[in-house]
């Protein structure tokens, strides 16, 4: 893979030239969820979009990392995580690219939890609050979950997140190369 120019620490991204400019970054944020098992599927599909990604950099900071990314994803996202979001903690660098992140940019969440834990009260809370900050939730599904329980709380599968982020691409006309 090429590596992609990222801006230097301290330089606006504004001031990075054209051809990163044209660019369409996407930051993929993962949680502790057991459901992090799917993460290499869905960076495998993900890099299959064409246009979208051209190689990995070195992690930078987390204004960095906003500046840098069109869109957020963050799959999973863990019960812990979406509490912390939700109540504007930000005690490690996902959740301060989430607490600075650009709100004219979309962020899609995926939640992944337990079903006794996605079927809580404060859940459900936690989950709006996230929206009425204007991010996406792609909502998680229904199956047999790693602990063996059964019900809601999966994540979403990764052909449903693919497709939201293609859709986002859609809709801001980010070009399609081959």
């Amino acid at each position: 893979m090429e590596p992609i120019s990222l801006p230097e620490p301290g330089i606006p991204a504004g001031n990075s030239s054209s051809v990163a400019q044209e660019k369409f970054h996407v930051l993929l944020g993962v949680t502790g969820s057991v459901a992090a098992l799917k993460l290499p599927l869905l960076v495998a599909e993900l890099l299959k979009i064409p246009a979208l990604w051209k190689g990995r950099s070195d992690p930078v900071l987390h204004i960095e990392l906003r500046r840098w990314a069109d869109l957020m994803v963050v799959a999973p996202l863990d019960a812990n995580t979406l509490a912390k979001v939700a109540n504007g903690i930000c005690d490690n660098l996902l959740t301060c690219v989430i607490r600075a992140w650009d709100l004219s940019k979309p962020l899609l969440f995926c939640p992944a939890m337990n079903t006794a834990m996605w079927e809580h009260p404060i859940t459900a809370r936690h989950v709006e609050q996230l929206k009425a900050f204007g991010y996406t939730e792609i909502p998680c599904v229904v199956k047999k979950l790693v602990c063996g329980d059964e019900g809601r709380g999966a994540m979403a599968e990764v052909w449903a997140i693919v497709e939201r982020v293609k859709k986002i691409l859609e809709e801001r006309d980010v070009p399609r190369q081959s």
